[in-house]
């Protein structure tokens, strides 16, 4: 039976005596929260690899820090306290920024956890204390591209030191043709190889997907590596050590500290394979132009000027920066005259 007027006036009359708000009903009626414990699981359950990579060391921190409180109960000013004692405990390298890098990725694995408990409607989105912490400025990049008497140097130590040469030489050279990211290239399949046409199906950062030209050269090489070493059916990893596994990162943080080893600048300016990539992109930029090198760097996000809409470049342009660069014909290059060969 439906509430008269007189009994709705007398029922707000009676909470307000209380101080009671339906503020605090709806708050009231709804189940309790899980805590930081309880809820991490299925965080980590609804992360895609790169984020699980970026933020599983800071959900476990936020965890140790709150554990047993729920999940709404932290505030702002405490995810604060726990962003500056994770700058303060951060590792000191020789390219560091006193724990910055650390602190920012603090704010932006808490704000993902928030996010899956947003999604959930366990709470509201207005109502997440990391959304109300501001992340730190990034700072510009020290990377730059190296110069042709730099990259030949670190291709001389990768080609003469080291357990696995032929591995760590075939490394450097997909990173500066393809200018892939490191997990690009560990996430190479058998079937993503096309040698005959000299592409490479890259997946990267965003789960982005594309088709990268590769010279003849390397593909032949990548073919031989991988049949070598026990690749055979489609979905095997590309990449193997001499015993057949799959290639890891623990490769390249090797290789880079080998490197710097027998170069002290690479040690001193943390140089790893993004500067390859970093290398690459403003060889492109310089000489086949902006919509080019976006191409040849996979980015397909559209912020930017408008303008960014009307200079996409195809596959067969990328293929002709990689054929410039490298000096050697591809099946899907366009004749041209007056580039120099990086």
């Amino acid at each position: 039976m439906a509430a008269d007027r007189a009994r709705l006036d007398a029922a707000w009359t009676a909470l307000a005596e209380l101080g009671v708000t339906l503020a605090d009903l709806q708050n009231d009626a709804r189940p309790t929260l899980p805590t930081f414990d309880e809820y991490l699981p299925q965080v980590l359950a609804a992360a895609g690899p790169g984020a699980l990579r970026a933020y599983r060391s800071y959900w476990q921190r936020m965890t140790t820090a709150w554990g047993d409180l729920t999940i709404d109960a932290v505030s702002a000013s405490d995810i604060q306290a726990l962003q500056r004692r994770v700058v303060g405990s951060a590792r000191a390298r020789r390219n560091s920024r006193g724990g910055r890098h650390a602190g920012e990725l603090l704010i932006a694995a808490a704000r993902a956890f928030y996010n899956v408990a947003i999604a959930d409607g366990l709470i509201d989105a207005a109502d997440s204390p990391a959304h109300r912490v501001r992340k730190p400025r990034r700072l510009p990049t020290t990377r730059r591209a190296l110069t042709p008497a730099e990259l030949t140097d670190i291709n001389l130590v990768a080609r003469t030191t080291g357990n696995d040469t032929i591995l760590d030489a075939l490394l450097l050279r997909l990173h500066t043709e393809t200018a892939c990211r490191r997990a690009g290239a560990l996430g190479l399949r058998l079937q993503d190889l096309d040698d005959e046409r000299g592409l490479l199906q890259l997946r990267e950062k965003g789960g982005t997907v594309r088709w990268q030209p590769i010279s003849l050269d390397l593909a032949t090489s990548l073919t031989q590596h991988a049949a070598a070493r026990g690749a055979v059916l489609p979905t095997d990893p590309l990449l193997r050590y001499r015993n057949g596994r799959a290639l890891t990162s623990r490769r390249y943080d090797e290789l880079w500290r080998r490197i710097g080893r027998h170069l002290p600048w690479v040690a001193a300016q943390g140089i790893t394979a993004h500067w390859l990539r970093h290398t690459t992109l403003t060889w492109v930029e310089r000489h086949f132009g902006y919509g080019t090198a976006r191409a040849y760097a996979g980015h397909t996000d559209t912020t930017g000027p408008a303008t960014t809409t009307y200079i996409r470049a195809d596959l067969q342009a990328v293929a002709t920066a990689l054929a410039a660069m490298t000096g050697q014909p591809h099946p899907l290059a366009q004749p041209i005259d007056g580039h120099q060969v990086f």
